[in-house]
């Protein structure tokens, strides 16, 4: 099969390469997809750079473990595995390692069949992205009708999603982003938009703030919140090479049992309910304009390049097939 392969860290275009590779057999319960779309994330991003360099504990110090990245799919399943009860032919989307090749084998616990509505690009767009946005608004801010929200970061995959899934649940969105990206983010409901360019941080009164990839002092968040406010750090990209910011989620955890308002550090569970809710929700328009960009799988260098050089509003999908 045709595949992404990554055989070291570093730059994107130095590290990743179209090549053939035999495609795996599906175990137990798993079945094996023809992928169709997959989606790209900042995660297959740091996994290509190889930074924040804590990252590699986890997935390879000298070398990735795995050669292919991506996570985010949508396909048809092509074979099953002797205890998989689904069916070759279903479409189904959701988590699986190794989405930017021609097919992948997917776990039950983290796949569920497509809704009939939906593309296979449209579908592949939401489970990483629309977990981590649909759990920091739901679950960690608990945004509720009428409440301020300020979304820092709103441009990107998950910032879109979380700005449409606050204003369907009835709140005031303020949303940072670059002045180029305004529009769009406009176009998704948020009722004021901040230039991250420009003095923005004298803003105060919300309810929940979500920090997507910023790297303000939680000292200056926190005069942004309410005296009982939410902040939610769901990333950062400022932290420097070694930690990329999880020093700060981590002082914000210790913090906030000393303080009224709530401070969270986010790592987002991929639960398999909340991929089937994403798709009722998408099915029922909420996440309509989130997909700005597609690429073929042999340009997947180009899509991540542009998403680290801050060209993609919203998702960016690769065309497997």
């Amino acid at each position: 099969m045709k595949a992404i392969i990554q055989d070291r860290y570093g730059r994107v275009r130095d590290v990743m390469h179209l090549g053939d590779m035999d495609r795996s057999t599906p175990d137990g319960d798993q079945v094996l997809v023809k992928v169709h779309a997959a989606g790209v994330d900042r995660g297959a991003l740091h996994l290509m750079t190889g930074e924040p360099r804590l990252l590699k504990l986890a997935f390879g110090l000298r070398k990735p473990r795995t050669p292919v990245r991506g996570r985010e799919f949508a396909g048809v399943v092509e074979q099953v595995g002797p205890e998989s009860t689904a069916n070759v032919g279903d479409r189904v989307y959701g988590i699986a390692g190794g989405a930017f090749a021609e097919y992948l084998c997917a776990s039950p616990k983290k796949y569920v069949p497509m809704p009939s509505a939906l593309s296979f690009v449209d579908a592949a767009a939401l489970p990483i992205s629309g977990v981590t946005a649909l759990q920091a608004i739901r679950d960690h801010a608990k945004i509720a009708a009428g409440q301020k929200v300020l979304i820092i970061g709103a441009s990107g995959g998950v910032g879109s999603i979380a700005v449409r899934i606050a204003v369907d649940a009835g709140a005031v969105v303020t949303a940072v982003c670059s002045e180029a990206k305004a529009a769009y983010v406009e176009k998704l409901g948020a009722k004021e938009v901040l230039d991250y360019r420009k003095p923005w941080t004298g803003v105060s009164g919300f309810d929940a703030i979500l920090d997507i990839g910023g790297g303000n002092a939680l000292s200056v968040l926190r005069r942004m919140l309410t005296r009982s406010g939410v902040l939610v750090i769901v990333g950062a990209e400022t932290g420097g090479p070694i930690f990329g910011g999880i020093d700060r989620q981590l002082r914000a955890t210790m913090l906030s049992p000393f303080v009224k308002q709530r401070l969270i550090m986010q790592f987002a569970k991929e639960a398999r309910s909340d991929i089937e809710e994403l798709g009722r929700m998408a099915t029922a328009g909420t996440f309509e304009n989130i997909v700005t960009r597609t690429y073929p799988l042999s340009e997947t260098a180009t899509a991540l390049e542009d998403l680290a050089n801050g060209v993609i509003s919203g998702k960016a999908v690769i065309e497997v097939s």
